[in-house]
């Protein structure tokens, strides 16, 4: 799993005021929670954050380095929750927690879907029923996505979850029995379509939480 480091530094304030002259400042107030530790609230570049977010994926680990009193400490983490400002401009606040190496973690990774499905070369269409995978493993032994050779599907045929290879030592969570592709034939796939345009347009995806500024953030 690649690993991305933050710098980050302890702040001994918190609260509305120090959070808007931090970020006045170019820092983003952000919060990590340790094992074991509680929270401890720290303060990181907001350049560098952001530079971070826009090329991390969201399984992503990333290692925390905290500055305090000239010591500093490094932490495995992930990102627990990232607020933005109410004009969506912005990140105000983020949430991390630590990851132990000796406990097991389930995570969603992507699906990379690799091959041309012969049905799809017969006429049929690909339609892609499930983008990500739940998975659960030490984190060391995680991947960053998995891999999923469709070359083989004709019209009618499709893959389950428990169709997926997975490396030693990681399980799928979700169900074995559920569809991730299928091969259509054209009418199937445009009704099928259909039905998936008219879900998401009825519960948009929510891409990023916005909220106010905390008053303990």
């Amino acid at each position: 799993m690649e690993t991305m480091e933050l710098s980050a530094r302890l702040r001994r304030e918190s609260g509305k005021g120090p959070a808007r002259r931090l970020r006045s400042a170019g820092m983003t107030p952000v919060v990590f929670y340790g094992s074991g530790a509680g929270a401890r609230h720290l303060a990181v570049n907001n350049r560098e954050l952001m530079k971070m977010l826009k090329e991390r994926h969201e399984s992503l680990f990333i290692k925390l380095k905290i500055e305090d009193d000239g010591k500093e400490e490094e932490h495995i983490s992930m990102i627990k929750e990232i607020q933005v400002s109410p004009t969506g401009k912005g990140v105000i606040h983020v949430d991390f927690y630590e990851i132990r190496m000796d406990h097991k973690l389930d995570i969603d990774v992507p699906i990379h879907f690799t091959g041309d499905p012969v049905g799809v070369v017969n006429g049929g269409e690909l339609l892609y029923l499930k983008r990500d995978l739940k998975i659960s493993g030490l984190p060391s032994m995680l991947p960053e996505y998995v891999q999923v050779d469709v070359s083989g599907l004709d019209i009618g045929d499709s893959l389950n979850v428990g169709d997926i290879p997975l490396p030693a030592g990681v399980e799928s969570v979700d169900a074995p029995d559920i569809a991730i592709v299928s091969v259509a034939a054209p009418r199937v796939a445009e009704a099928a379509e259909a039905v998936a345009e008219e879900a998401a347009a009825a519960e948009p995806e929510v891409i990023g939480k916005k909220a106010e500024e905390k008053e303990e953030s």
